[in-house]
């Protein structure tokens, strides 16, 4: 069964070194979801510090077979205004 490693961007890198064996590629793209949700249920309210957040999926020859980008953005209507002179 082929190995896959879920490598976190998140404003830090935290790379899977162990990976897990899973049947194929379509499972390894469920977990990557899962796991996504998972970060953004755990850590949400750090999501929001600017950094684009992303789960990078690799073999274990490193190559990137795939990933999940994801970014928050506030809407110009709720930043701060900026000072009249």
């Amino acid at each position: 069964m082929p190995v896959y490693h879920f490598n976190v961007h998140d404003g830090s890198d935290f790379p899977d070194r162990d990976g897990i064996a899973l049947p194929d590629l379509q499972a390894a793209r469920r977990q990557a979801l899962q796991l996504a949700g998972e970060l953004l249920r755990d850590q949400g309210e750090n999501f929001w510090n600017g950094e684009d957040w992303k789960v990078e999926v690799t073999d274990d020859r490193n190559l990137v077979l795939f990933t999940i980008l994801f970014a928050a953005f506030d809407a110009p209507a709720i930043a701060p205004s900026s000072p009249t002179v």
